[in-house]
């Protein structure tokens, strides 16, 4: 069997092979986003995880720039942007929200089913995870609103019923969320990003202990 990283080169090389220079340019840079968010999301931490955040927005604020009509972009500007918020916390945390919702609805302008619909799910986030007025953006019934959109239009991925499950635990809704987490672990492995889908898996894994106690309290 081969390594997965042997995998994981061999599989882009033969996308690139049969696209044209530009989308093959287009490929390259969505993976390479991807492939170093997760490895800076989880498996770097501390001052370093912050340094590389940044070194990562910049790339994708640069790739926004390169390609500013690209919904998959700014998808992704909008993913490293909240993400770096959850690592900042703090005063900066809430510019960074900020701007990581300016970014998602710019990608929903463009195309809102892009990458299965990302930037509902991410955006749905987005707002019930941020504290409300007068201190934030922060609105449940929006959240909720998303990531259902989210879901209509990737019902098996397990990003957005991971969201949703996340969000039903946190609305109290314990029985809801077991039944959407469940189904988040169902979910295909993406050939393109295991470590993504390996670490979404525990964090999966650790609602569902969360749920599985509220339930039995």
């Amino acid at each position: 069997m081969k390594p997965i990283t042997v995998l994981f080169t061999s599989m882009a090389l033969a996308v690139t092979l049969y696209l044209s220079p530009v989308a093959a340019e287009e490929v390259s840079q969505l993976l390479s986003v991807q492939q170093r968010w997760a490895e800076v999301n989880y498996k770097i931490a501390g001052d370093e995880q912050l340094k590389a955040f940044e070194e990562l927005s910049a790339q994708a604020e640069k790739w926004v720039e390169q390609e500013p009509d690209n919904a998959e972009a700014h998808i992704w500007l909008g993913i490293i942007k909240s993400t770096q918020a959850g690592a900042e916390g703090g005063l900066s945390a809430l510019g960074l929200a900020k701007d990581a919702r300016k970014s998602l609805q710019r990608a929903l302008q463009l195309d809102p089913q892009a990458l299965q619909g990302s930037a509902y799910a991410s955006l749905g986030t987005l707002y019930y995870k941020v504290p409300g007025w007068p201190f934030g953006f922060g609105d449940d019934d929006k959240a909720s609103e998303l990531l259902q959109r989210a879901l209509e239009i990737n019902p098996d991925g397990i990003d957005p019923n991971y969201f949703y499950a996340d969000y039903l635990y946190e609305q109290g809704k314990y029985s809801d969320a077991r039944k959407y987490a469940e189904h988040a672990l169902s979910a295909e492995v993406r050939e393109q990003r295991p470590l993504a889908d390996a670490e979404r898996r525990k964090e999966v894994q650790a609602l569902l202990k969360k749920i599985h106690h509220e339930l039995k309290r």
